[in-house]
């Protein structure tokens, strides 16, 4: 009787256990099937923003939700239903409303038993009407937390150029940023170390910036390779410089050495068709 009763309850304690192993397993498995992903692109001073993404609920439409960085204001609105692989993807235009400078947040949502999962945000960038490069990503798919990708789709930051003429006293200094909410500062340093020049230009819309300097005076007196150099913020890659050779004031060539060959080889040759001229013109006996 006790054997009986003995085998009913270990019967019975392997039976809880496999249900609790069964729940478990199925909790793990549905705990591993949810969630969703976003990602948004866009290419530099686009107007453009392509909103992309994944969920495992199927059968819910998803919301798009677009806040200016103040958080003031919505700018934009969509909804998209997933298809069967459970993909989606939107598009928003940047419009007369997108007057604010800074990161925009666009959300997606899902209400499926109103779960978290199913609600992400990723920022983009916009500055005068116009998006910087982006890709960024966040998701929870896999491990149910969220996780945001940093931007990848960076540009390299700021360029710059000095365009001089030969003996002038004007240097034309060009460049590019990717940022063009930021002014750039141009610092021109003479060969001993010196500061000869500061000047403050903002850039224009398409990242582009010119500015004028003046040579000549009583800083600009040593001999030499002068620095130009153009910053925006202490990151290096908006940290540029180049140089233009100065001598008494006024710009050097920058090719001085080829023009002195090339004049050297002029010269000869001249000398070389004059002595044949001669010897052509002598009588002959």
């Amino acid at each position: 009787m006790n054997f009986k009763r003995s085998t009913t309850s270990m019967a019975i304690a392997l039976m809880a256990l496999s249900l609790i192993s069964m729940t478990s397993i199925q909790q793990d498995a549905f705990a591993q099937s949810q969630g969703m992903s976003l990602t948004a692109m866009a290419d530099r001073n686009s107007d453009t923003i392509t909103v992309t993404g994944k969920t495992i609920s199927k059968i819910t439409d998803v919301t798009f939700r677009v806040t200016s960085p103040s958080g003031n204001n919505v700018v934009g609105i969509s909804q998209v239903s997933p298809d069967v692989n459970g993909e989606f993807a939107t598009e928003f235009k940047i419009g007369p409303t997108w007057t604010e400078n800074g990161f925009y947040t666009i959300k997606a949502m899902q209400s499926p038993q109103q779960s978290s999962l199913y609600s992400l945000k990723v920022l983009v960038e916009v500055t005068n009407g116009m998006a910087k490069k982006t890709l960024v990503t966040e998701t929870n798919m896999e491990s149910g937390l969220v996780y945001t990708t940093p931007n990848v789709a960076t540009d390299q930051g700021i360029e710059i150029y000095a365009d001089a003429v030969i003996g002038s006293t004007t240097i034309n200094i060009e460049g590019t940023t990717d940022r063009v909410s930021q002014d750039v500062t141009l610092t021109i340093t003479a060969p001993n170390g010196n500061v000869v020049s500061v000047a403050q230009v903002s850039p224009m819309l398409n990242g582009e910036f010119t500015k004028e300097i003046t040579t000549g005076g009583p800083l600009w007196k040593q001999n030499g390779f002068y620095t130009v150099s153009a910053k925006q913020f202490d990151d290096p890659k908006y940290t540029a410089s180049t140089e233009v050779d100065i001598k008494d004031g006024v710009v050097v060539p920058e090719f001085g050495t080829i023009a002195a060959m090339i004049l050297a080889v002029a010269i000869i040759s001249i000398i070389a068709v004059s002595a044949k001229s001669r010897l052509s013109i002598m009588p002959r006996y």
